[in-house]
């Protein structure tokens, strides 16, 4: 729905944000409060346009996480309720499944790291050796072991966002695209068409949830610092792999290194880079440059640089490298037996990755954060393995940390 109104729009619950977050919270809402009003403004033409419908769609397993995270606690049966919402709506599931594998001894040591917290998770992980590692995935190599996931698949991100906002106008929940969140008086919300008056409102605008959140005075510690994503495509014949294979990640860091992809459509990636960007939307030349943005963005990347935080300087100078297609494809060549790197030719689309660093410490939060208070709720951190997390995450949200809808009992009305 785009139209302008003066007058102000009631509903129990305002959604800033049509991503994944935004539409699985909506949906929670209305399994759980189904007499509540709803209202999801976004500010692009249609949901899923930034995050939610550029990630690689992998359902992740959740052993990465230390036990006391909520990325632990959300991950496991993220992936089980996302897998159910696919198979009831008939979405189709790649159960591709996923190998761990080393280069040496320093790496070994971190699987067994990586097996334990799965075990930890009551995760389904278990290390194998090569002979086994050869038999799930031929074209796989290691370092006397693997780490196999069986439960780690691919969905088609956009095609599970496209079914939720379709379910959600059924069960009358009103969308309100091309909708700019410009500010708030308490709960009453003015965008670029008309105002909201809501009982509660739930901030997941994704990158720009910091911003939201200082206008409600949250997140007064934290900023966005975005990080570019890109892929490779395999553009051959042939099928080089058929399981996703990642490499032992840097366990102080969130980002999960190149690494092969296998899509719901059986297409073969390797990526993602993690470029620092220099503005929320920096997905390519100055389309959606902003100043404020970009001045207040190179200050913390500068003092990133200076401070060398979370070995930020070597990770900035690697990261330019891999725009290098030689040098990129090079990186997941470690990974595997046999593959042509000339036929990784073709540049995906972009991502940004909304990830927040933490001004005090001047490190990023490697897990979900959320502040909130009687009146609104805000969704600052919520980075990969997101998606996967999305329905389990949106289930917490909801039973732990917004409010009955009996905050404001109206119907959405002009």
């Amino acid at each position: 729905m785009n139209y302008k109104s003066t007058d102000n729009l009631k509903c129990d619950f305002l959604i800033i944000g049509a991503g994944v977050i935004g539409l699985t919270t909506a949906y929670e809402l209305k399994k759980t409060q189904p007499e509540c009003t709803i209202a999801i403004i976004e500010k692009e033409p249609d949901v899923a346009r930034h995050a939610s419908g550029r990630n690689s769609g992998v359902l992740h397993a959740g052993f990465y996480y230390t036990s006391d995270s909520l990325k632990a606690k959300f991950t496991k049966d993220g992936n089980r309720l996302m897998k159910e919402f696919c198979r009831e709506n008939e979405i189709y599931i790649n159960e591709c499944k996923k190998v761990v594998v080393a280069t040496n001894e320093e790496e070994l040591k971190s699987l067994y790291e990586l097996e334990k917290r799965g075990k930890q998770n009551n995760v389904d992980v278990r290390l194998i050796d090569e002979e086994e590692l050869y038999q799930i995935e031929p074209n796989s190599k290691t370092f006397k072991k693997a780490l196999f996931s069986p439960t780690t698949a691919s969905v088609n991100p956009v095609e599970v966002c496209q079914k939720l906002k379709q379910i959600l106008v059924q069960k009358g929940i009103e969308f309100f695209f091309n909708t700019i969140y410009l500010k708030n008086k308490g709960n009453l919300v003015s965008t670029n068409n008309q105002r909201f008056e809501a009982g509660f409102v739930i901030n997941a605008a994704g990158l720009y949830a910091d911003l939201i959140a200082r206008n409600f005075g949250f997140s007064k510690k934290y900023v966005i610092i975005p990080f570019k994503g890109r892929y490779l495509k395999y553009t051959g014949k042939d099928c080089p792999v058929r399981t996703n294979i990642y490499p032992v990640p840097n366990l102080k860091n969130p980002f999960l290194g190149v690494h092969y992809t296998v899509t719901s459509n059986n297409s073969i990636k390797i990526g993602p880079t993690a470029t620092p960007a220099f503005w929320r939307e920096n997905y390519s030349g100055f389309r959606n440059f902003k100043l404020s943005e970009f001045l207040e963005i190179a200050y913390y990347e500068s003092k990133l640089l200076v401070l060398n935080s979370f070995n930020f300087r070597e990770l900035a100078i690697s990261e330019i490298r891999k725009y290098n297609k030689k040098y990129f494809s090079s990186l997941a060549l470690k990974l595997s037996s046999n593959c042509d790197p000339r036929n990784f030719s073709e540049w995906m689309m972009p991502g940004i990755r909304a990830q927040l660093l933490n001004k005090e410490t001047m490190q990023l939060e490697m897990d979900f954060i959320v502040e909130s208070n009687d009146h609104s709720l805000h969704i600052l951190n919520a980075v990969s393995p997101a998606f996967t997390c999305s329905f389990s995450f949106a289930k917490f949200l909801v039973n732990e940390k917004i409010p009955t809808s009996s905050v404001l009992k109206s119907s959405i009305s002009a």
